[in-house]
């Protein structure tokens, strides 16, 4: 008898929805009202710029995923380096997806501490992620065609409620406030890191490749489309909350209830919060969905121990990498609040982002470059390193730590490659 496999079942609706609830998640409900204190009413029309800056990453980096049809994501693209680099990036982006599932997991408890306050902190606090990181996973463990069902409605009750507030913001408190000067410079940087973190994780949806239907066109497609509906999203939403709150005054940690609450009252409060724990659940889902496939890619080429590889034969799914990640995540969130995991996990994604986009010329599946091909390559791997260059010396030691501890796990796996002859 054959041992269980995973099959390609996933579509395009299948990927943009792993790639949308990949970037967006806590941003949109944790962000509004630091960006619009920082920034004023040009703060709107920093999504836009980022999201002009992030295609120079974008486009050559969905150029260089259409070129691999494997699971595994990072993982699988950095081994045309070797197989260490495969397994250190792969790592690294392990890393990056767990520390934004915590970091999101953060404000998940925020806004559910709204109606219940004592889970906000001590053992309470602890408990409720752990069990939503045990809740997650078990969703997952179940089958990847159930997993997406429910991403599908999760999606769906977090992008209406969203669209519908913001419209009724932007007409019921006109005028818009018209954009205000430009931030400086140094003061703009200071802040990029932490904005561009409003789009990353679109990402989501390439480690399960091999597990998609056509990767080669179904990848870049849905990470185009996830990126224009992410960049709307923020753009409105953002738009809304400066027009409603132009001399500020707003809960900076849970902001768009009091949009909510300005808009209907405690009703409206009641539909923003429910939406917030939509949106929060959705995108932690995604994480849960896509990200395990990365270390059980890499236990099947024994990278890592081959315990991470199996496939539960009830369910066709890699369970216990599934409840690895259930468990790291539950610890990130526990010890860690927003604004530093979410920085260690945008620091980390420069790095994936960038050896993926130098991994297109050795690409087994690549097609013929051009000089296109490879000036924006260069303008990508140029920004990610610009970006990285934001992060503080705190968030660079913690991800060496955290890479020092994959790198543990692969002397282990050596050792038993070793023993097995």
């Amino acid at each position: 008898m054959s041992e269980p496999r995973l099959e390609r079942r996933i579509g395009l609706g299948g990927a943009l929805l792993l790639s949308f609830n990949g970037a967006v998640g806590a941003a949109i409900f944790a962000l509004p009202a630091t960006l619009a204190a920082d920034f004023g009413s040009f703060s709107p029309w920093l999504f836009p710029l980022i999201a002009l800056g992030a295609m120079l990453v974008i486009w050559p980096f969905s150029r260089s995923v259409a070129a691999f049809d494997q699971s595994g994501g990072p993982a699988t693209y950095a081994r045309v380096f070797g197989r260490f680099a495969g397994f250190e990036l792969g790592w690294i982006y392990y890393v990056a997806r767990a520390a934004a599932f915590a970091a999101n997991a953060n404000v998940l408890i925020a806004y559910l501490g709204r109606w219940m306050p004592a889970i906000g902190e001590g053992l309470l606090r602890a408990a409720a992620i752990a069990a939503v990181c045990a809740g997650l996973a078990a969703a997952n463990i179940v089958g990847v065609k159930r997993a997406l069902r429910l991403l599908a409605g999760l999606t769906l009750l977090k992008a209406l409620p969203l669209i519908i507030a913001a419209g009724a913001a932007l007409l019921l408190f006109a005028p818009i406030p018209a954009p205000s000067a430009p931030p400086p410079l140094s003061q703009f940087e200071a802040g990029a890191l932490l904005v561009f973190y409003a789009f990353v994780g679109f990402e989501n949806l390439v480690v399960p490749a091999g597990e998609t239907k056509r990767p080669g066109t179904t990848l870049p497609r849905a990470i185009m489309l996830s990126i224009l509906a992410t960049t709307t999203l923020y753009f409105l939403v953002q738009l809304a909350f400066v027009t409603t709150f132009p001399a500020g005054g707003a809960d900076a940690e849970a902001p768009l209830v009091d949009l909510g609450r300005k808009l209907a009252g405690p009703t409206g409060a009641v539909i923003l919060t429910l939406t917030a724990i939509a949106s929060l659940f959705g995108n932690l889902h995604g994480i849960m969905t896509a990200v395990p496939r990365v270390t059980s890619a890499m236990g099947e080429r024994g990278d890592l121990p081959r315990w991470f590889a199996a496939v539960s034969p009830r369910f066709e799914t890699p369970a216990n990498s599934i409840a690895f990640l259930a468990l790291l995540t539950a610890a990130l969130a526990i010890s860690g609040g927003f604004v530093w995991l979410a920085v260690v996990s945008t620091l980390a994604r420069m790095f994936v982002y960038a050896v993926t986009i130098a991994a297109l010329p050795r690409a087994p599946g690549r097609s013929r470059l051009t000089p296109l091909h490879w000036v924006s390559g260069a303008l990508g791997i140029a920004v990610c390193s610009w970006a990285a260059a934001q992060a503080d010396a705190r968030a660079w030691a913690t991800l060496a730590a955290l890479a020092a501890a994959g790198m543990l796990l692969y002397a282990i796996a050596a050792a038993l490659r070793v023993r097995k002859g």
